[in-house]
């Protein structure tokens, strides 16, 4: 016996490091934990679906497993309670602006089938991300061919007739890429903001610099009344316009103006406003259209009852401040819109994932959470070379990139940005309740509604380690690992 047992010796020793080892292995090969690995009751039918884009690019928008939907949420993951019964503000839309740059590239650089695919990938919900909303400049930008207004006069003449208004140079390129964008997207939004009124309305008697003459407050309110008039017998209804592209900063070499808080106020009170209701114009008036760190502007106007009653909202850009400016105003004067109305990716930023976590934090996420009833980029096109540039940004981004020399388009992060709002949240929409519970950090999300009653809930992980959660919203619930630094929609 005793010769017995010390030959089984090394064998039971033995057996604890490959116990180890087999333990060991086991563990370093599991994947992240996927809590829909149970198995599905064969009756189930209904499910989540999901899109999903990945900070290294492995994932573009791409459409994932779906996720069954049980009766009651796991008791093993911490649970994102959506309660749709809750509804915060209406969604119009997502998308950029058609600049005349933008315009102009999409019209003359590439052939009728690239652009025929180019436009459906931007506007058409089903094989593109369908945008649902444009803005729109009035007359020249700082992405422009060149310098012009609508009313353009010799230096020393005057119109305040409004005789010599003209669309001509939208008419070059603007007016037929919108009306090849309006046959995929038909109830595209638009909205229009002015750089520059015409030289001869302002102080300076140039497109750069300068205020609106007071003699010419009138015929200015004239001159927006007429570009919505012949911009719906074009085909097109304005849906909203401001009154002046960031009115505080007035000292660029582009089409630009100074117009103070002050200013704007009378100019909507006395003459805007006013001017839209007696040519029964019914084109909201969005104030302020620029930063988020001056908040104090749309509100100075709106606690003015006389000029609010013409007002719809207020407009912000995300070049300076931070976002909860946006729930600032919104604070003093519940009853108005939020609109978010520009910001640029640009060459100073060329890290894909860094700019994606960045833009759904706090531009598609971030305004949202903050009441914006839209959010907008900058140049929906620009080619290789950041332009053609009007004295504006040497390095901006474009949502594509149109190679001029080969017919190419690049689809930047910026489009799958929009792309994961615009394609599933459709214009009406409302936000609705979302609750993260506290264990559960390094989430960003958002949840609307549709009209035909489906749920999305946007979810940015930027954090470097993988996040598993339970979605709960009354009798649907399902489970979901959202992978490290990605962008998830789901919609159910």
């Amino acid at each position: 016996m005793k010769k017995s047992n010390q030959a089984l010796k090394p064998i039971y020793y033995l057996g604890f490091p490959l116990l180890f080892i087999f333990l060991f292995s086991i563990s370093c090969c599991q994947k992240n934990p996927d809590p829909n690995d149970d198995p599905v009751d064969e009756e189930q039918t209904s499910y989540a679906k999901v899109w999903m884009t990945k900070a290294d690019q492995t994932s573009l928008l791409d459409q994932t497993a779906d996720l069954p939907i049980k009766e009651y949420a796991s008791a093993n993951w911490p649970v994102l309670l959506i309660d749709s019964s809750i509804h915060y503000q209406s969604i119009d839309g997502y998308g950029a602006a058609l600049t005349g740059s933008s315009a102009y590239l999409l019209n003359n650089k590439l052939s009728a089938d690239k652009l025929n695919n180019t436009l459906k990938s931007l506007f058409d919900p089903e094989t593109g991300i369908g945008i649902s909303y444009l803005r729109l400049s009035m007359g020249a930008s700082d992405f422009s061919l060149s310098d012009f207004s609508y009313n353009d006069l010799p230096a020393g003449e005057t119109d305040f007739e409004l005789e010599n208004f003209s669309l001509a140079k939208d008419q070059e390129n603007l007016i037929p890429i919108l009306k090849e964008i309006q046959k995929i997207q038909t109830d595209i939004k638009l909205m229009g903001s002015p750089w520059s009124p015409p030289a001869w309305m302002k102080t300076s008697n140039n497109m750069v610099g300068g205020k609106l003459k007071e003699s010419c407050y009138d015929v200015y309110a004239n001159y927006f009344v007429k570009y919505i008039q012949s911009m719906a017998s074009e085909g097109f209804t304005i849906d909203a316009i401001t009154p002046q592209n960031e009115p505080l900063h007035f000292s660029a070499g582009y089409p630009c103006m100074e117009m103070q808080s002050e200013d704007q106020l009378t100019f909507i009170k006395d003459h805007l406003g006013p001017g839209f209701e007696s040519s029964g114009i019914e084109t909201k008036i969005v104030l302020y259209d620029h930063n988020w760190d001056h908040p104090e502007y749309p509100i100075q106007i709106l606690n003015d009852p006389d000029a609010k009653k013409y007002v719809a909202g207020s407009g912000f850009h995300a070049y300076a401040g931070n976002v909860s400016a946006m729930s600032e105003v919104h604070n003093a004067h519940p009853d108005k819109d939020l609109y978010f109305t520009e910001i640029s990716g640009g060459d100073w930023a060329t890290n894909f994932g860094d700019n994606l976590m960045w833009n759904m934090k706090n531009i598609f996420i971030g305004t949202a959470n903050n009441w914006s009833k839209n959010a907008l980029l900058w140049n929906l096109a620009l080619d290789q070379n950041f332009g053609p540039k009007n004295n504006g940004c040497s390095n901006c981004r474009g949502v594509i990139t149109i190679h001029t020399d080969s017919d190419k388009v690049d689809l930047n992060e910026e489009y799958y940005a929009i792309g994961h709002f615009s394609k599933f949240v459709r214009p009406g929409a409302v936000r609705i309740k979302s609750t993260i519970p506290q264990d559960l950090t390094g989430l960003e999300l958002v949840a609307f509604m549709n009209t035909d009653g489906s749920k999305v809930l946007v979810i940015c992980n930027s954090q470097n380690a993988h996040k598993v959660f339970s979605v709960s919203q009354g009798n649907n619930n399902f489970s979901y690992t959202a992978p490290a630094r990605s962008v998830v929609s789901i919609v159910w």
